[in-house]
């Protein structure tokens, strides 16, 4: 079992006007960077069983606590939150490291973040690696007002951009409850309920399906959140719409090498059908698990990525 004494301390760096939060594995394979991007309500810890991995491989792993999250700065202007900041923190912290590229792998709103990296800064992403939450096609329509037609207004999407604060508080009052009965896995289906899922759940006594952590890596999640609150992660959300202005003028192709993971049984989160005509160079891989793919099976994750890795290869800039 891990131990969450073992993972590796932080240090603070400073990038694009904001701290980030920054742990650190193998920084004796100086050269060879690949940087870890979680999603949410996450935190670089959701990447503890890949960063040793890694580094034994010879990778130099990089793994951000992104802003608005654990003990990185906290923005209170929710625009500080848009693709183009956090793309951007991902840039200076290649800068601070005096690297031109890297490798990236992002996991929920973390691929997210890299599918926007690769598209606004190319040239600093050699490879990526993307779990969960495949390329978003930009569309003619704004996201939200997309999602808002089409799933409604307690859609959490819709719900976080058009009742800003309402989720942060129940969230935040209730952290440890809706962290564990979040962080699950083989829940049954259900029929949905009246109102907004996640602040149901935040509320929810009983947590369904099984735990996919131990409770001690559970409480790093827990403390970290009743550090921060839940408000900096949701501004992410509060930006999709800002978010596919930025993206206007992107070139929609992304030609660097793409793996794309998906678990089979996370069902709010449908594969991407189309996503090789965005992503020619894609492999995409499926898992058996649900959203949560590097926490409920983090042996088959890490050989999926390393085995992808070793086909690409890698190769060095001249600097």
């Amino acid at each position: 079992m891990f131990n969450p004494a073992e993972f590796p301390e932080p240090t603070l760096v400073q990038v694009n006007g904001v701290e980030l939060e920054v742990f650190e594995a193998g920084r004796e394979n100086k050269g060879k960077p690949i940087v870890l991007c979680h999603g949410w309500p996450e935190h670089a810890f959701s990447w503890r069983h890949l960063m040793p991995v890694l580094a034994a491989t010879g990778y130099h792993v990089i793994a951000p606590n992104q802003r608005g999250y654990g003990n990185s700065s906290r923005p209170t202007e929710v625009t500080d939150y848009d693709i183009e900041h956090l793309t951007g923190d991902l840039v200076a912290l290649l800068d601070h490291y005096g690297y031109e590229d890297a490798t990236f792998i992002g996991h929920d709103w973390g691929a997210f973040v890299v599918w926007g990296l690769t598209l606004l800064h190319p040239d600093r992403v050699n490879k990526l690696i993307n779990l969960s939450l495949p390329y978003q096609e930009r569309g003619e329509t704004p996201w939200i007002e997309v999602m808002e037609t089409f799933l409604g207004g307690d859609f959490y999407f819709v719900h976080f951009n058009r009742q800003p604060g309402v989720a942060d508080a129940a969230f935040d009052a209730n952290t440890s409850r809706f962290l564990r009965n979040l962080y699950r896995k083989n829940v049954p289906p259900a029929s949905p309920e009246p109102g907004m899922a996640f602040i149901n759940l935040a509320k929810a006594e009983t947590a369904l399906g099984e735990p996919v952590m131990s409770d001690s890596d559970l409480a790093v999640y827990v403390a970290a959140f009743e550090t921060s609150g839940f408000t900096g992660g949701i501004n992410w959300y509060r930006n999709l719409d800002r978010d596919w202005h930025q993206l206007a003028d992107a070139d929609p192709i992304i030609k660097q090498p793409a793996l794309m993971i998906y678990g089979d049984q996370d069902f709010a989160i449908p594969r991407f059908e189309r996503l090789a005509e965005f992503v020619p160079n894609v492999e995409v891989v499926g898992l058996d698990c649900g959203h949560w793919i590097q926490e409920e099976m983090p042996e088959e994750t890490n050989q999926v990525i390393l085995e992808w890795l070793e086909r690409q290869g890698w190769s060095l800039s001249d600097k």
